[in-house]
């Protein structure tokens, strides 16, 4: 499954409402360790079809970084029937990945 780039307003409807696990990449362009998370998400994305994968530019987005107290990207959030089960901040390796969300 390809990665979603997530924007607020589809949020509710790309997160809250899935019927899969979530996992959202906080990212922005201009850093470092998000850039080499990227190729990490895309592969994770690609193994588990039974997830959905979004990434989340926090230049674009900050309203949503704020809401869930990003003070450091990359990070990663999990999320399962619309709750936040798991995050992780720093670069994240795909088996970590998989364990936030139970996969």
């Amino acid at each position: 499954m390809a990665v979603i780039e997530l924007k607020s307003a589809d949020f509710e409807n790309v997160v809250l409402k899935a019927d899969k696990p979530v996992l959202i990449d906080f990212w922005a362009t201009w850093c470092g360790p998000c850039q080499m998370q990227g190729p990490i998400v895309e592969e994770f994305a690609k193994a588990h079809p039974d997830a959905i994968v979004c990434k989340l530019n926090v230049d674009d987005e900050p309203d949503l970084a704020e809401q869930f107290n990003i003070m450091s990207i990359p990070s990663l959030l999990a999320f399962k029937g619309g709750e936040l089960i798991a995050k992780s901040v720093g670069v994240t390796p795909a088996e970590k990945l998989a364990e936030m969300m139970g996969l």
